[in-house]
């Protein structure tokens, strides 16, 4: 692989033992991330062909990352009309979309793909339909490589600003109704998933930010949306201009991508970020996994559109999986 040999940690790779039928090569990429060791990591196994449904959730546990892909291999001139197709796995589901498996998997092809190895613009054929990813020419002292994956129009769901929805969104997110941003709602939105984006008061309340999981998964189940996505203003001296969290039933990501477009689109749309410019959220900080996500979106007749996601993924490990 064509990556920073001095900032990778390459797994060994041990002989197949004597019960294994089948190997399964993957590689571990850190994405949204500046440096190795940082932003959301994913496992990529690179070539999925043989694999049952059962077997990749299966492979997705043992992992135990936020999210693991995989790869279908089709003939090269499928790929270049509908794209390379991949499926990605939480550790408990499936799902048909997601941002930083869509980057960094698109990243992996962007370094080793047979046919479009280097080119400027990968697509992936995912459960949302195809995802282009577009690159940027690495420069020598960088890290990594820099892509930016263009997602779906978003779709805008109700807005919970009652005095009744304040009090229960609060009650779902373990923090007091002053806690959240008294002049921004709360609003579900998806470009592939659906999120409840929140805006908090302050840096301080995200930085005490610690949901109940029982309660704020009845409260998602019953307005309809996957996750909340906690955002406020970053600090100025952060190189960020907003700050997000995005904690779930059983941990915490430090870099939702899919969050990040759902975000931008809310932002754009309310006012609170210029139509076509570029701004950094900030994530995983608390968790010692910063993360930076480069996002704009565009309102053309009063439309929000042409949301893009973007960030750096870097190499960091490879290694193989043995199944009987």
């Amino acid at each position: 692989m064509s990556t920073d040999s001095t900032t990778s940690v390459t797994a060994t790779i041990a002989a197949a033992p004597e019960t294994a039928h089948c190997a399964y090569d993957f590689a571990q990429l850190d994405v949204f991330a500046e440096n190795p060791l940082e932003g959301n990591a994913l496992a990529v196994f690179t070539d999925a062909r043989g694999l049952s449904t059962e077997e990749m959730q299966a492979l997705a546990r043992e992992t135990n990352l936020n999210e693991t892909t995989f790869i279908l291999p089709r003939d090269p001139q499928i790929e270049r009309e509908r794209g390379v197709r991949v499926r990605i796995f939480l550790t408990t589901e499936e799902v048909p979309f997601a941002g930083h498996p869509t980057l960094g998997t698109a990243s992996w092809l962007y370094w080793n793909h047979p046919v479009l190895r280097g080119a400027e613009q990968i697509t992936l054929d995912l459960g949302v339909g195809p995802i282009p990813v577009r690159f940027k020419p690495s420069q020598a002292c960088e890290h990594g490589v820099f892509g930016t994956m263009k997602q779906n129009d978003p779709t805008f769901g109700e807005i919970r600003d009652s005095t009744e929805d304040r009090a229960a969104l609060a009650a779902a997110l373990n923090l007091s109704v002053d806690d959240l941003a008294p002049d921004l709602p709360a609003q579900i939105i998806s470009t592939g998933m659906l999120f409840c984006i929140v805006p908090l008061r302050s840096m301080e309340v995200a930085a005490r930010l610690q949901i109940s999981p029982h309660v704020a998964r009845a409260y998602l189940n019953r307005i309809g949306a996957k996750f909340f996505h906690c955002i406020t203003r970053a600090h100025t001296d952060s190189g960020a201009d907003w700050h997000a969290r995005m904690q779930f039933d059983t941990g915490e990501d430090p870099a939702t991508g899919s969050a990040s477009g759902c975000t931008i689109a809310y932002l754009v749309r309310h006012g609170l970020a210029a139509s076509g410019q570029p701004i950094v959220i900030e994530q995983g900080v608390e968790m010692l996994r910063p993360s930076r996500i480069h996002v704009s979106a565009t309102i053309e007749n009063n439309v929000v559109t042409k949301v893009f996601v973007g960030g750096r993924t870097i190499h960091v490990a490879s290694g193989r999986f043995f199944l009987p």
